[in-house]
């Protein structure tokens, strides 16, 4: 028998309909009457109470302060709404790098208040997971899958197989409350001492033929972080709207320019071709096969780790928790 906490977040999982569509509005108590404790002690705690869309990188360290002072239980159940999930699900794998105890994270496409719901089979697959896996760290768990935390993407807006797991294993299945090892994860934290916090002074902007590049002068003016969805294995134009010589301009003010690729699967290539040599000379940072997710809540743990360019680069640049496998420079 496992002491097991579930923290309740909201999102569909725990949706009800209201006046102006489905929002999270399922009490504790209901929700908890779907937890099976026949096997294991399990206790609830009313985390907040939001639809995921509205969920924030301090509800990460809200989420993560639970845990960590909660430290008699053997693993953790998140319920979650499934739009953020995977940013919540990295931003954790980060934040809790070093917690060698099982999290799992779950939600639903449809609401537990309704007849054809997902959300039984993910709850009873959660505490499968939650109680009978031997490997440490963060997952999610949805439609039988576990994924690890840092290679979940949310890939379906409606069908119960919403989530994938991107350039990664799927780590294990579940099936009539059966787990299934498919791959050994190992457990692989920080090598270095690290803050419980994050730095959300960071941006995001998709590369598009058209795009202008006074956008690098508004992040140089707001000395942010910036993470850049390049075109195919890491390029960006420099004739005609010149996005490399602004990827120069925030490199040379000392601020992190993360260069991904707009493509989900097989990583990058940066050195390939000629357009992404000169994006990586500029001080473009690769980030292998990192999906943007992870990249998103690593950047802002690593810049609440440092202010040394160097030294953000490394923890980009770093496996950690499964996050990065292929990293060609």
């Amino acid at each position: 028998m496992k002491r097991i906490l579930v923290l309740a977040t909201g999102g569909t999982i725990s949706s009800t309909p209201q006046k102006n569509g489905l929002a999270p509005g399922m009490t504790i108590e209901q929700l908890s009457s779907f937890f099976d404790r026949a096997d294991n002690e399990i206790e609830f705690i009313p985390t907040m109470d939001k639809d995921s869309t509205n969920i924030q990188p301090e509800d990460w360290l809200t989420i993560g302060r639970q845990i960590l002072e909660h430290p008699k239980f053997d693993a953790y159940i998140i319920t979650h709404g499934t739009d953020t999930m995977a940013y919540t699900a990295s931003a954790l794998s980060y934040l809790l790098n070093d917690l060698k105890k099982t999290i799992v994270l779950t939600g639903s496409q449809i609401p537990l208040s309704f007849e054809h719901t997902d959300a039984k089979r993910n709850i009873a697959d959660a505490l499968t997971v939650a109680s009978k896996a031997d490997f440490p760290g963060v997952y999610l768990v949805f439609d039988g899958q576990v994924i690890a935390g840092t290679r979940a993407v949310k890939v379906k807006s409606h069908s119960f197989d919403a989530f994938a797991s991107i350039n990664f294993p799927v780590v294990a299945k579940v099936e009539n409350n059966q787990l299934e090892k498919k791959y050994n994860p190992t457990f692989n934290p920080a090598a270095f001492k690290t803050k419980f916090s994050l730095d959300t002074n960071v941006y995001l902007l998709k590369a598009f033929p058209g795009l202008s590049a006074n956008f690098f002068d508004f992040v140089l003016k707001e000395k942010a972080g910036l993470i850049v969805e390049s075109f195919g294995n890491g390029g960006l134009p420099d004739i005609g709207r010149d996005l490399v010589s602004g990827v120069k301009s925030l490199s040379n003010a000392n601020l992190p320019v993360i260069i991904t690729t707009q493509i989900m699967n097989e990583g990058q290539d940066i050195s390939l071709y000629e357009v992404g040599q000169k994006v990586a000379a500029a001080g473009g940072i690769t980030s292998g096969d990192m999906n943007t997710e992870a990249i998103v809540a690593k950047l802002m743990w690593a810049m609440a780790q440092t202010k040394d360019l160097s030294q953000i680069k490394k923890i980009i640049q770093t496996p950690i928790a499964h996050d990065l496998d292929r990293l060609l420079t």
